[in-house]
């Protein structure tokens, strides 16, 4: 039963197709989502403080995320109607850090069966045999899992968090580079790695104009904008 419970998709493998009810109808994932990046996240329960302020600063960040070709998706193990008096409390009465009337307009999956949050691993004995942990899976337009977050139940995420590794991710895969400690949009990034010894001699005695070599392995340079 424990292994049932901890299953997981790994980085790099398929997400696990499925068919859920939310507060905006019938999701097929990822037939739904095709051409789009996902942030499908969940949360422990509907009616409870941290949740709610995770939801409002989502919300809020929405459009931030559409900007990145990107959708967000919510998961509790609640009913749809649970998720529906919540959503309307939050705009109706609650006020948070400046957010106020803030209306949630991505879909919440209803998981009462479970059966979700199984496939992805989002409940874990060692903190909830019913409420699902705080997950974050980024999944890319071919439905692969390019990240994972988890936080514990007492503690919300941050979103900003979750934008910045998305950018990184996108550009990373647009531009063949990777990305340093801490990296946000406009730092510099990082060139692979040379793959012989010639190229790495040659990368440390004849470096380009746009580089920066500290050392064969670790090489810098501008980052590459894009839209």
């Amino acid at each position: 039963m424990e292994q049932d419970y901890c299953q997981l998709p790994l980085i790099g493998s398929k997400a696990p197709a499925f068919t859920a009810e939310t507060t905006q109808g019938t999701i097929h994932f990822p037939d739904d989502y095709k051409d789009k990046w996902v942030i499908f996240f969940s949360h422990p329960a509907d009616f409870t403080p941290v949740c709610t302020t995770e939801f409002m600063t989502f919300a809020c960040m929405e459009k931030e995320f559409k900007d990145l070709n990107a959708e967000l998706l919510g998961l509790s193990i609640d009913s749809t109607f649970s998720h529906i008096a919540w959503l309307r409390t939050i705009k109706e009465k609650i006020e948070y850090k400046g957010m106020k009337g803030i209306e949630v307009n991505f879909p919440v999956i209803s998981d009462l069966t479970m059966e979700v949050s199984k496939k992805f691993g989002m409940l874990q004995p060692g903190a909830s045999n019913t409420q699902a942990v705080r997950a974050v899976f980024i999944i890319d337009p071919k439905a692969v899992v390019r990240a994972i977050l988890f936080y514990p139940l007492e503690n919300g995420r941050n979103m900003q968090e979750v934008k910045r590794l998305l950018i990184a991710i996108q550009h990373a895969e647009k531009h063949q580079i990777a990305t340093p400690a801490n990296w946000q949009l406009g730092d510099d990034v990082i060139v692979p790695p040379p793959g012989s010894c010639g190229s790495a001699k040659e990368r440390v005695e004849k470096p380009t104009t746009d580089t920066k070599v500290i050392d064969w392995f670790i090489t810098l340079k501008k980052c590459p904008h894009s839209k």
